[in-house]
C-alpha cells in the first residue's frame, strides 16, 4: 500500500512540473532527485555531452543558436555553476564558463536561456560517469606496432552508407583517385583480426570526422565539424565500438586530430563567433564570394622559425598565421576560446572512445605556445597517455625539439611524449639506395642513430617506412624486395615506436606516378566486394607479395613479444665491408641486426663483436628458425638482413 502512495506521489509530482514546460517525453531523475524533462532548442552545444571527475574543473560551452547571446542562461544541478559568461562578436554565440565541482553526480540537468523579450529557450546537458580511471588510458609505446591505414581506401564493410545525400560530395567512383572509394569504419572492424594476426597492436586511422568538402574529402584532413563522425565511414556508435573490439584484443585506437586548421565548408565558417576566429579573417570575409587560390595567404611552411634564433617576425608570423591550402582555414589558438574549444575536443574524444593516443597533424604550424598548453591539459588528465606529434623535417635537432623533456635553449617545454623521424626515415632510403662508399651507403644510418644523443627518450620517438604523404616504400627503394625487407627489419628492430603504412605488407607501389597521393592511398585489394585480388585471403598475390606478407608477419609478431627491442640497451658497429650490425639487449635477450648489401658471398668476423657478450652461444634466426653458434665467423651467403635471437 505505501509503495503504490509514493508512485502516486511521484508521478503527480511529474505531472505537475511537465504542466510549466514544454511538451516532451523524454523525462529523467538528476542528482537533486528533481523530473529533468528533456530539451533541444538550441541549434548547437559543444562539447555535447560532458564527464565527472577531471582533475580541472573548468568546463566552457560554446553555445550557437540566432541572437543567443540576449539570453541569460541559468543552470539549477548540485555541483555545477555558471563562473562567466562571454559574448561573442557574432550575436549567435554565447560561452559559458561552468565549474563542476567535486559534488557533482552524473546526470542530466537543464539550462534555460532566458530572453527579456522572448520566450525561453531549454536546453538538456548531460555529465556522464567516467568509465575507468584516468591512469587508465595507457599510451602506445616502443612496445607497439602501429597499422596507419587511409580508411576511405581499406575496406569498403558498409555498402550502404557509400552515398549521403545531404553531404557535398555525395557518391563514390572508384574509377578517380581524388573521389571517395567507399573504405569505412566498419571494414576497419570486420579486419582486425587481419590486422592483430599480422603483429600490430595499434591502428592509426586518418581523419574520421565529417569532411563536407565538394571534392577530395575522403583523406579527412579538412574537417567540417569536429565532434561528428563523417556519415561516409559510418557513425559514433561504430566507431566507439571499433575502440571496443580493439581493447578486446589488447589493441590501441590512435585518433588523428587537427588542431592547425579545418575544412573551409565547416558550419561556422559562415558565422564566425570573433573577429579573430581564423588567421587572416578580414581577408577572407572581403573575399568570401570570390575565394580561390590566389586571395589566400598561405604559409610559407618556414617551420624552423619555431627554433631560430634570428628568424624575423615577419617569417614567424607567415608560418603560423598562414593557411595550409586555400580550402583549409587556419584557427587562430591565440584566440583563447579557440584554444579551449580545441582543448576540450581532444579530451572529449578520449573519453567518448577510450583512445590509446593521439597523432596531431602539422604540429609545428599553429602557435607553439598553444601546443605545449593543449598537449600538457591532457597529459594532465592522462598521465599515461601518448600523444604524437607530426614535424615533416630531416634535421633531428628540430624533431627533437617538440619532444617532452628537450633541453631546449629557450625553455620550450612541448609536453609532446614523441614526434616523427623523417629524418631515419630518409637516411634508411639513402643508405639502401647509395653504393657503399666512405660517406655514403650504410653510413647514412649508422650516423643517423648517432644522432638519439639528441632526443630525450629515443624509443618514443616514432619511426616508419612511409605513410599517407610520401611514396611507398617499394617505390622509393626502386622496386628491390631484398633492400625493403632490409629497411623494414632495421625499423622494426630500432630503439623507436613503429609505425607501417597498410598495404606495405603486400608490396603496394605508386610507380605510376610516384608521390601522386590519390595512387599512394591506393584501395586495398579484398576490400570491395568483386576484388578479384583479395589480399586478407592471400588469394591472387603474387609469390612475392606473399612472402612479403609473411616475412613481416614473423618480424611483427617476434617484436611483440622481445622485450629486448621493447627497452633494451643498444649496440652498434660502424659499417664495414657492406655490412651493419645492431644489437638490442636486455638480461635475458640479445637480439641481433645484420644489413649485409654485398652480392657476393662474405665472411663477418664475429670476434669484433666481442664486447656483446654471445661468443659460444646458440642463436636463433628470427625468419627461418635456424639455431647458429656464436663463434668467430658468420659466413653471409646472400644479401639481405638477418635477425638473430638468444630468445628460444
Amino acid at each position: 500500500m505505501k509503495t503504490s502512495v509514493k508512485l502516486i506521489i511521484l508521478s503527480l509530482l511529474c505531472i505537475s512540473v511537465s504542466c510549466k514546460q514544454k511538451n516532451n517525453e523524454n523525462v529523467e531523475i538528476n542528482s537533486t532527485h528533481e523530473p529533468v524533462k528533456e530539451f533541444s532548442d538550441i541549434e548547437r552545444v559543444e562539447p555535447p555531452n560532458w564527464w565527472i571527475g577531471f582533475e580541472n574543473t573548468e568546463l566552457q560551452l560554446l553555445v550557437k543558436h540566432p541572437n543567443i547571446s540576449a539570453s541569460i542562461p541559468e543552470i539549477n544541478y548540485v555541483g555545477v555553476s555558471i563562473k562567466k559568461l562571454n559574448k561573442a562578436d557574432s550575436p549567435n554565440y554565447l560561452f559559458i564558463d561552468l565549474d563542476i565541482s567535486e559534488t557533482a553526480k552524473a546526470g542530466k540537468f537543464n539550462i534555460t536561456f532566458k530572453f527579456e523579450n522572448a520566450e525561453d529557450l531549454v536546453q538538456t546537458y548531460e555529465l556522464k560517469p567516467r568509465d575507468k580511471p584516468a591512469e587508465d588510458y595507457a599510451g602506445f609505446d616502443s612496445s607497439d606496432a602501429i597499422y596507419l591505414i587511409t580508411p576511405d581506401r581499406f575496406v569498403n564493410g558498409d555498402s550502404e552508407n557509400d552515398t549521403v545525400e545531404n553531404l557535398n560530395e555525395k557518391t563514390i567512383n572508384r574509377a578517380d583517385d581524388y573521389a571517395r572509394h567507399g573504405g569505412d569504419i566498419k571494414g576497419i572492424t570486420d579486419h582486425l583480426d587481419y590486422i592483430n594476426d599480422l603483429g600490430f597492436t595499434a591502428i592509426w586511422p586518418c581523419p574520421l570526422l565529417t569532411n563536407d568538402m565538394p571534392r577530395g574529402s575522403y583523406h579527412g584532413y579538412a574537417i567540417t565539424d569536429l565532434y561528428e563522425i563523417d556519415p561516409r565511414f559510418g557513425t559514433l556508435d561504430a566507431y566507439k565500438t571499433l575502440a571496443s573490439k580493439m581493447s578486446e584484443k589488447g589493441m590501441k585506437l590512435i585518433m588523428d586530430q587537427v588542431a592547425n586548421h579545418c575544412g573551409l565548408e565547416h558550419w561556422w565558417m559562415k558565422d564566425l563567433p570573433f573577429k579573430d576566429w581564423v588567421n587572416y579573417q578580414n581577408i577572407y570575409e572581403e573575399n568570401i564570394n570570390s575565394w580561390t587560390h590566389e586571395t589566400t595567404v598561405t604559409s610559407n611552411h618556414r617551420r624552423t622559425t619555431n627554433q631560430d634564433l634570428y628568424a624575423s617576425k615577419k617569417d614567424k608570423e607567415g608560418m603560423t598565421n598562414g593557411w595550409f591550402v586555400s580550402g583549409m582555414p587556419d584557427l587562430n589558438q591565440r584566440n583563447p576560446f579557440m584554444a579551449q574549444y580545441i582543448i576540450q575536443n581532444s579530451i572529449w574524444w578520449i573519453e567518448t572512445a577510450g583512445l590509446g593516443g593521439i597523432r596531431q597533424d602539422t604540429y609545428p604550424y599553429p602557435d607553439k605556445d598553444f601546443m605545449s598548453h593543449w598537449a600538457g591539459a591532457i597529459m594532465n588528465e592522462y598521465p599515461n597517455f601518448s600523444i604524437v606529434g607530426e614535424e615533416w623535417s630531416y634535421n633531428p635537432l628540430l624533431i627533437g625539439y617538440w619532444q617532452d623533456g628537450a633541453n631546449n635553449r629557450d625553455g620550450y617545454e612541448s609536453n609532446l611524449k614523441s614526434s616523427m623521424d623523417f629524418a631515419m626515415q630518409n637516411s634508411i632510403v639513402e643508405a639502401l639506395n647509395e653504393t657503399e662508399s666512405w660517406d655514403k651507403g650504410l653510413v647514412k644510418i649508422y650516423e643517423g642513430l648517432a644522432n638519439d644523443f639528441h632526443y630525450a627518450t629515443p624509443k618514443d620517438i616514432m619511426i616508419f617506412p612511409d605513410n599517407h604523404d610520401m611514396s611507398r616504400i617499394f617505390t622509393q627503394l626502386k622496386g628491390d624486395i631484398i633492400n625493403t625487407k632490409m629497411a623494414l627489419s632495421y625499423i622494426l628492430t630500432l630503439p623507436r615506436t613503429p609505425q607501417i603504412y597498410y598495404g606495405t605488407e603486400i608490396l603496394m607501389d605508386d610507380f605510376e606516378k610516384p608521390g601522386d597521393h590519390g595512387l599512394i592511398r591506393t584501395d586495398f585489394p579484398g576490400g570491395w566486394e568483386g576484388d578479384t585480388i583479395n589480399a586478407f585471403t592471400s588469394n591472387g598475390l603474387t609469390e612475392a607479395q606473399k612472402e612479403m606478407q609473411l616475412y613481416l608477419k614473423k618480424l611483427l609478431n617476434f617484436r611483440k613479444s622481445s622485450r629486448a627491442i621493447h627497452e633494451g640497451k643498444t649496440i652498434h658497429f660502424a659499417p664495414e665491408k657492406g655490412v651493419y650490425v645492431l644489437f638490442r639487449i636486455l638480461e635475458e635477450e640479445t637480439v641481433v641486426h645484420i644489413i649485409n648489401k654485398n652480392d657476393q658471398p662474405i665472411e663477418l668476423d664475429l670476434t669484433r663483436f666481442e664486447e656483446v657478450g654471445l661468443a659460444g652461444k646458440s642463436i636463433n634466426n628470427v625468419i627461418t628458425g635456424e639455431t647458429i653458434v656464436w663463434n668467430d665467423m658468420l659466413e653471409l651467403k646472400t644479401k639481405g638482413s638477418i635477425i638473430l635471437t638468444t630468445k628460444l
